[in-house]
């Protein structure tokens, strides 16, 4: 097994042999160094999004004290849902190394194959309605006459 996979896995044993939450880990390495490591913790912490690589994102995040991951690889048990997906993009990591697969994790009980499903617009299980558009957009003019300093 991959070096650091098996630092991903070690984790979702060490959280599922907790009772924390389902078989996932992840680890984030920068320049042959792990920056942070983690498992999911869906049960203990009852937060739907404490997964792994979201946990683990958040801890390098601190650690480097950037948002900005680039140059960042992540291993993960398994492939990230598309909340996990989406913060990695968030987190500029640019490779992602992950195990098992969504239909895996769908024998496990775990709903990943179905979100992507949605997003595909194959499957309608959520109600998505746009509302008072002019008034939030305005949130983004407001935003831009601001001074940010974001990269």
């Amino acid at each position: 097994m991959n070096k650091w996979m098996e630092i991903a896995y070690d984790e979702a044993i060490s959280g599922m042999s907790a009772n924390e939450g389902g078989p996932f880990g992840a680890v984030i390495i920068k320049n042959g160094e792990i920056i942070s490591s983690a498992h999911n913790e869906v049960l203990l912490c009852k937060d739907p999004t404490a997964h792994a690589e979201i946990n683990a994102i958040r801890i390098a995040s601190k650690k480097l004290n950037s948002f900005d991951l680039s140059g960042c690889t992540l291993y993960t048990t398994c492939m990230p849902c598309p909340m996990c997906l989406g913060a990695i993009m968030w987190a500029r990591i640019g490779h992602v190394y992950f195990g098992a697969t969504k239909e895996d994790a769908a024998r496990g009980g775990f709903d990943d194959a179905r979100f992507y499903e949605m997003l595909k617009g194959d499957a309608k299980s959520l109600d998505l309605q746009q509302i008072d558009h002019k008034e939030n957009a305005k949130l983004f003019d407001i935003w831009n006459q601001q001074t940010h300093t974001m990269y």
